[in-house]
C-alpha cells in the first residue's frame, strides 16, 4: 500500500508563480527542489497541476495586491475542476 502511495504521488505536477523580489524568486526555486524530493514535477501550465503555489512577499504592497487578486483567481479556477489549491508564502526580511 505504501508503494502505491509513492508510485501515485510521482504523477504529482505543482505550478509555483512567484510574487516580489530576487528572494522569492529564490525562496521558489527553494520550495521546487523540497517537493521535488517527494515525486513533484514542475509544470508552466496551471491547467495541469495538482497544486499551485504562490509565493509572494508581505512587504512589498504591490506583490501583495497581485497575490491577493491572483487567489480569487485560482481560486474559482480549482473550484471548477475540484482540485486544491496550495498557498503559500513568506515573510521577506529587508535585513
Amino acid at each position: 500500500m505504501g508503494l502505491r502511495k509513492n508510485l501515485n504521488r510521482m504523477d504529482q505536477k505543482i505550478f509555483i508563480k512567484t510574487f516580489g523580489c530576487q528572494m522569492n524568486e529564490y525562496d521558489s526555486n527553494r520550495i521546487y527542489d523540497s517537493v521535488k524530493k517527494i515525486g513533484y514535477t514542475k509544470t508552466e501550465r496551471y491547467e495541469d497541476a495538482h497544486c499551485y503555489l504562490l509565493n509572494t512577499c508581505h512587504i512589498r504592497d504591490k506583490a501583495k495586491e497581485k497575490v491577493y487578486h491572483e487567489i480569487g483567481r485560482v481560486k474559482k479556477i480549482f473550484r471548477s475542476k475540484k482540485k486544491t489549491a496550495c498557498d503559500y508564502s513568506r515573510m521577506c526580511s529587508t535585513s
